[in-house]
């Protein structure tokens, strides 16, 4: 409902910005995408701390879950960002301080992914993902200053009038914080499904495991 609500508000509700246009409207999906991202990058980063300290697999499952959704969020991050440039950059892509920094941690995260992916059940592979997870992480503030350390034709802070026309609508900011309410709804409710997943594999390799062994002890009786 929440995510229907976000919909009705962003294409019904909220006014078209008299710069930009209807394209302007990209922004009620791009932001909140990009919110859910980082957080879910955050997350990783937390698991993996929690997973070198204590060593239990729940925290790996919960970091290799947390960034398979996040770079869902992050991919739609550089799409719908593509999209609202075309039109009012005149450019897909340019190489923009937050859009390189944005770029760069999608290509970090996708590391983990394929080093997560190729370790398996490996500990030591899990603990090398874990390192990646957290390092990877730190570009996540970066992406978020980035407007204020380079120059760049990103907008500073959207919700403002700092670095251009900003939400001067009120209409526009409770549109803009419904939609982030239903993506971050959306980020949570896929990060369960995943994680039930991945924990529910881990229980069936615990159970094909000790059945292995079973068979194994009364082949040798």
């Amino acid at each position: 409902m929440l995510m229907v609500a976000a919909l009705y508000m962003v294409f019904l509700y909220v006014p078209t910005e008299a710069a930009q246009g209807i394209v302007q409207r990209i922004f009620y999906f791009h932001v909140p995408c990009a919110w859910v991202a980082f957080a879910g990058f955050g997350l990783v980063a937390i698991s993996g701390v929690l997973y070198l300290w204590l060593g239990q697999d729940v925290w790996d499952d919960l970091g290799y879950a947390a960034a398979e959704v996040g770079m869902v969020f992050c991919t739609l991050v550089l799409i719908t960002g593509s999209i609202w440039a075309k039109p009012i950059w005149g450019v897909w892509w340019t190489w923009d301080s937050r859009l390189t920094t944005t770029l760069l941690l999608w290509l970090l995260y996708g590391g983990y992914l394929m080093l997560r992916a190729a370790a398996n059940e490996s500990p030591n592979g899990a603990r090398l993902a874990a390192v990646v997870g957290i390092v990877a992480a730190l570009d996540v503030p970066v992406v978020i200053v980035s407007v204020r350390l380079w120059r760049t034709i990103h907008p500073a802070v959207l919700v403002t009038k700092q670095g251009g026309h900003g939400l001067q609508d009120p209409r526009m900011v409770t549109t803009l914080l419904v939609a982030m309410a239903a993506f971050t709804v959306l980020f949570a409710w896929l990060l369960m499904l995943r994680f039930a997943t991945l924990r529910m594999r881990a229980r069936i390799d615990r159970l094909t495991l000790r059945l292995a062994l079973a068979e194994a002890a009364a082949q040798d009786i």
